[in-house]
Formats: C-alpha cells, sequence, structure tokens
C-alpha cells in the first residue's frame, strides 16, 4: 500500500524524503488510531505485487476483517507474475 511498486532494496536510503513518501498512505490511519490493512489486488506489467489499503471507523475492526475476507473471495486479484512473463 504504497504510491508506486516496490523499488530495489537500499535504492532511497540516501533521500529520507522518498523514504517517507513511500509510507505517506499508511501513516494516516497510525495517526488517527483506526484500524487499517492491506491486501493484495494485482501485479503491474513487471510482476511487482500492488496492495489494496482498507480502513475502518475506530473500533471497526470486525467490519474491516469481513470486507477484506468478501473481496479476497471474489477470487484471484490478477494474472500471477508467472504467467506474465510469457
Amino acid at each position: 500500500t504504497t504510491p508506486t511498486t516496490a523499488f530495489p532494496l537500499g535504492s532511497r536510503t540516501d533521500d529520507p524524503v522518498a523514504m517517507y513518501d513511500a509510507d505517506v498512505f499508511t501513516v494516516s490511519a497510525n495517526l488517527a488510531g483506526v484500524p487499517a490493512l492491506s491486501l493484495p489486488c494485482g501485479h503491474d506489467p513487471d510482476g511487482l505485487p500492488i496492495g489494496l489499503q482498507l480502513l475502518a471507523p475506530w473500533r471497526a475492526d470486525a467490519q474491516l476483517l469481513a470486507t477484506a475476507h468478501a473481496i479476497e473471495r471474489l477470487g484471484p486479484p490478477s494474472v500471477p507474475p508467472e504467467e506474465i512473463a510469457r
């Protein structure tokens, strides 16, 4: 659950703003104290995973988990990376 897909390990250690930007969408749930989760929702053209972040109102953990479960039951998020490479 980031603005972009994964970047190479260690590639942004010299740029603290870039590192912060990678977490920018997860900070609001932490600051507000609301439940949040990320689940896979597909892959980019390079086969890197894409995450979908869900947030719920305070103390609505069960509703959040039920919603995530319903989304997962819809089926596989997308073509697996090994299929993209073919």
